[in-house]
C-alpha cells in the first residue's frame, strides 16, 4: 500500500487518496473464553455481539457484565462470588506491579481491584485484538522515516496502531524494530511475542519507572532503527526519547493528552514538541510582531516530527510538521491539520486540507516564504538562561546508577527529628515557579527529576486525575502525592507549607502578603492589605460584599490570588482607571 507523501501534494478538498484499507481482525477469543467459570462462558459464547465485545467486568457480590460498543449488557442473573474470581485468578499469568497480567501468546488484559488487604474483588478482562490494515490512514508518513506521535483519548486504538505499525515496519519495510513493552499491551503476555508485531523484538520493562533506562539500552545493545514506545509519561523518559532522535532513530510512540496543546500546556513532557521558554525580544521584533516584550518560544527542535491526534477510530487529525504547529499555536495563530477519514467504500480520503496561516511580515523586495523555527532563527531575541539538555552518554550513566546516586542522600534532622531536605518530583508544574516558591519559603527542598529518590509528588491536579501509570508507581514506592489546582506562586507555596506541616496557613497570623506581591512595593502591600482587611473583617464575618479602591490591572490580579485564598470569588469591574476589584461572600 502507497499513498501520495503529503508534504508538498496538492491533493484538492475532499478528494481519496489512491490507496483503501482491507480490515482484517484477529482476537484469538477462545483462549479468553478459558478463564471464566463455565455458565460465564457459555453465556459469552453464544451471544450475538462476541466479536465485538470490549471487555468483561467481574466485580465481586455485583452481576457480571460484557461492555460493547452499544453499551453494556449482564451475562447472568447469579451475582460474582469468590470462587468465580479464584478459578479466573488461578487461569491468567501473575499479576504485575501496576496489577495487571495476561493470558500468553495472547493480546488479551485482565487488571484486577483490590481491597485494603490486598485480596483481588474485581477483574476487568478487555479483548486483544491484532487488527491489520487500521495504519492506512498514515501509510505513507511510516515510509517516510519520520518520528511519529499518536496522541487521543483512552480507548480510541492508539496501541492497536501501534501495533500495526510496528508490524508494517518491521515486515513491509524490513526494518530493525525494538518495542519497549512496558506492562505487555503492545507484544502480550509471555515470554513470546505475540505475531501481530511480525519480526519486532519486544524487551520487557520489569518496573513501570524504569522504562527510560530500557529505552537507552535498547539503543546501545540491539542497534534498533525504529524504537517504539507506548505512554511515555515522564520527565526522564521524554528526556531518553530525545537523545535516541538525536542520534538517527526514528521513534513511533504515544503520549498523555490529546491534542498538541496539551503537550504544550504540561511542562513535563513539552520536550516532545521542543520545549517551550520565556525569551525576550528587541524592542524592534517587539513592535514587528505587535506583541510584548516577553513572549513565549519553542526551546528546540521538536523530538517528534509528525503529531497524529486521533479524533475517532477512523477520522485523524495530521499534523506533518510539529514545529510549525507549534510555533504557530505560541503566536496566537490556529493551526489548521490536515484530516483523514476512511469512507464506507474503505478508501482513505483527505476530509481537510490542512492550511499554513501567513504571518504579518513587513514588505520587502524578497519575500521568502517564512520559517518559524523559535528564537534560534531571530538574532534579537535572547534566551532566558535555562539547564541544557544532557548528553546522551552522560544521561545513560545516571539512567543506569540512579539507585546508588538516590542510595546516598544527604539527610539532617529537623527541629522535631524530621529527615531534610524533602525531595520533590514535580508533575505538571513549571520548575522555575516551584524554585521561586522554595526560595520564598526559605525551606529544605530538593527538586528531582527522577521518581525513585523522591520523598512525595507535587503535581498539577489535571495533570495527574488520568495519569494512571504516575499513581501505580507513587502506589509501589508509597510516594505520597500532593495536588495543586492550578500552577500558580500561591498555590504552590501553600502546598509546600502543607507538604512540610508547617503553621496553618489560614490563619491570619501566618498570612505572608509578600508571598502574594510580585516586587513587595508598598502600592502592592497596601492594596493586597486593604483586600486582606476587607475579607477578614466584612465579607466572611458579616456575609457582605466589599468593593475595593480603583487599582491598575496587574494589583488586581494579585488581589485575586489572595480573595482565591479564601476561597472566596471575586470581579472586576468598572472602565479604567476606575475599574475595582469586588469581592463576594461564600
Amino acid at each position: 500500500m502507497s499513498l501520495t507523501p503529503v508534504p508538498g501534494s496538492n491533493v484538492p478538498h475532499g478528494a481519496a487518496l489512491p490507496a483503501t484499507t482491507r480490515t482484517e481482525i484477529t482476537d484469538n477469543l477462545d483462549q479468553l473464553l478459558t478463564i471464566f467459570p463455565a455458565p460465564l462462558r457459555e453465556a459469552i459464547a453464544q451471544h450475538p455481539e462476541k466479536d465485538t465485545m470490549i471487555e468483561v467486568v467481574m466485580d465481586l457480590g455485583r452481576l457480571p457484565e460484557a461492555r460493547f460498543p452499544t453499551g453494556a449488557q449482564f451475562l447472568s442473573d447469579r451475582p460474582i462470588v469468590r470462587e468465580d474470581l479464584a478459578y479466573s485468578v488461578q487461569n491468567v499469568g501473575l499479576f504485575s506491579g501496576d496489577n495487571r497480567a495476561g493470558i500468553e501468546r495472547t493480546l488479551h488484559r485482565i487488571s484486577a481491584i483490590r481491597n485494603r488487604q490486598g485480596d483481588i474483588i474485581g477483574l476487568t478482562c478487555r479483548v486483544g485484538r491484532a487488527v491489520f490494515g487500521t495504519i492506512g490512514l498514515i501509510h505513507d508518513l511510516v515510509e517516510t522515516g519520520q518520528s511519529i506521535l499518536l496522541l487521543g483519548r483512552p480507548g480510541v486504538g492508539k496501541t492497536t496502531a501501534l501495533r500495526e505499525i510496528t508490524r508494517v515496519l518491521a515486515d513491509d519495510l524490513q526494518k530493525r524494530v525494538v518495542i519497549i513493552d512496558t506492562s505487555n499491551e503492545i507484544a502480550g503476555d509471555g515470554d513470546i511475542p505475540h505475531p501481530a508485531i511480525g519480526r519486532a523484538r519486544r524487551m520487557q520493562v520489569a518496573h513501570p519507572e524504569l522504562q527510560h533506562q530500557v529505552m537507552i539500552e535498547a539503543v546501545e545493545n540491539h542497534t534498533p532503527e525504529v524504537i517504539v514506545i507506548d505512554e511515555i509519561g515522564t520527565e526522564l523518559e521524554a528526556l531518553a526519547a530525545r537523545t535516541i532522535a538525536e542520534r538517527g532513530v526514528q521513534l513511533v510512540g504515544t503520549a498523555h493528552g490529546n491534542q498538541i496543546e496539551n503537550l504544550i500546556k504540561n511542562p513535563t513532557l513539552a520536550d516532545l514538541i521542543g520545549g517551550i521558554q520565556a525569551v525576550t525580544l528587541g524592542d524592534d521584533e517587539a513592535r514587528r510582531r505587535g506583541s510584548q516584550k516577553t513572549v513565549l518560544e519553542r526551546k528546540a527542535p521538536p523530538t517528534f516530527e509528525i503529531a497524529v491526534e486521533m479524533w475517532e477510530r477512523q477520522r485523524w487529525a495530521i499534523h506533518t510538521d510539529v514545529a510549525t504547529t507549534v510555533d504557530q499555536r505560541l503566536r496566537g495563530l490556529e493551526p489548521v491539520p490536515e484530516v483523514r477519514m476512511v469512507n464506507p467504500e474503505g478508501e482513505v480520503e483527505i476530509v481537510q486540507a490542512a492550511v499554513v496561516p501567513q504571518l504579518k511580515r513587513p514588505r520587502s523586495p524578497v519575500n521568502p516564504p517564512i520559517q518559524l523555527q523559535g528564537w534560534r532563527s531571530s538574532g534579537r531575541m535572547q534566551p532566558v538562561p535555562t539547564t541544557p539538555t544532557t548528553p546522551f552518554d552522560q544521561l545513560l550513566e545516571q539512567s543506569l546508577d540512579f539507585e546508588q546516586e538516590f542510595g546516598d542522600k544527604e539527610r539532617f534532622p529537623g527541629p522535631n527529628g524530621e529527615e531534610f531536605p524533602v525531595y520533590v518530583y514535580s508533575y505538571g508544574i513549571g520548575r522555575s515557579q516551584l524554585e521561586e516558591a522554595i526560595e520564598r519559603l526559605n525551606v529544605p527542598v530538593v527538586i528531582t527529576r527522577d521518581m525513585t529518590g523522591a520523598d512525595v509528588v507535587l503535581a498539577l491536579r489535571s495533570q495527574v486525575k488520568n495519569h494512571t501509570k504516575l499513581r501505580q508507581i507513587a502506589k509501589a514506592r508509597q510516594v505520597p502525592i500532593h495536588v495543586v489546582k492550578a500552577s500558580t506562586l500561591p498555590q504552590i507555596i501553600k502546598a509546600l507549607r502543607r507538604m512540610l506541616d508547617m503553621d496553618d496557613y489560614d490563619s491570619p497570623e501566618a498570612m505572608d502578603l509578600r508571598l502574594f506581591s510580585h516586587n513587595g512595593s508598598d502600592d502592592e502591600l497596601e492594596a493586597l492589605e486593604e483586600a486582606r482587611l476587607a475579607v477578614e473583617q466584612i465579607v466572611i464575618p458579616k456575609g457582605q460584599p466589599v468593593e475595593l479602591l480603583p487599582r491598575s490591572s496587574k494589583v488586581r490580579k494579585m488581589q485575586h490570588e489572595l480573595v482565591e485564598h479564601y476561597r472566596l470569588q471575586s470581579d472586576s469591574f468598572g472602565e479604567e482607571p476606575n475599574r475595582r476589584l469586588r469581592i463576594y461572600p461564600a
